[in-house]
């Protein structure tokens, strides 16, 4: 890690900790302090980042219990050797995914995230890689995420206007558009396309 990011790593690692506080802690006083050590890491991030402290509170300091890392599914489907990349609202480009929801499971998410951003109906088919996301993908997050890339098959379905995405395309590995980088990068694109192209592909993992 930069050392430029080194205070991110400290702020995560306190939050980790707080948290846990919070939850296993019946002392009330020692409940207070845990909450304070909370905000202000939300306040350290908040102000060397830039971004405003209530965002910052809403996605690092809402969970309970025992912190772990959030989960993101990627969908890689192909059509004529082109990968599947839905056109973001803000003019990126990006394989179909998201946040794994909490009353479904990794393979349900992905079949309704792509239905949602691309309006197509799909069957999985095997899991690609599974990343540590502030190995792979830049800024880094003030939270952990796992992020599941799932190769996939189009079974039916048709684009369906959302406010997410305004449509979708099939790229080839030489003529990718510009990418929603803090989601998919082009070596993860790349790694798609060598998964689809081996009839024995074994699984990545960090």
């Amino acid at each position: 890690m930069d050392k430029n990011e080194k205070w991110l790593q400290w702020a995560v690692e306190l939050q980790s900790l707080a948290q846990a506080g919070l939850f296993y802690s019946k002392d009330p006083f020692d409940l207070e302090r845990y909450e304070r050590i909370r905000e202000i890491t939300a306040e350290m991030v908040s102000y060397h980042s830039d971004t405003p402290l209530e965002k910052v509170k809403d996605l690092f300091c809402g969970d309970v219990g025992y912190q772990t890392p959030k989960i993101d599914t990627r969908a890689a489907m192909f059509k004529d050797g082109k990968i599947l990349l839905v056109h973001e609202a803000n003019g990126t480009w990006s394989l179909p995914g998201g946040w794994v929801d909490v009353n479904v499971s990794v393979e349900e998410n992905m079949i309704k995230e792509v239905k949602e951003e691309a309006g197509l109906d799909i069957k999985v088919k095997r899991i690609i890689a599974v990343q540590d996301r502030e190995k792979h993908n830049l800024p880094i997050y003030a939270y952990k995420v796992c992020k599941i890339f799932m190769q996939c098959e189009v079974i039916g379905g048709e684009f369906v206007s959302n406010i997410e995405t305004t449509g979708f395309d099939y790229f080839g590995m030489d003529e990718l558009p510009c990418l929603a980088e803090e989601k998919n990068s082009r070596e993860q694109i790349e790694m798609c396309f060598k998964a689809m192209r081996s009839e024995s592909w074994e699984a990545l993992y960090d």
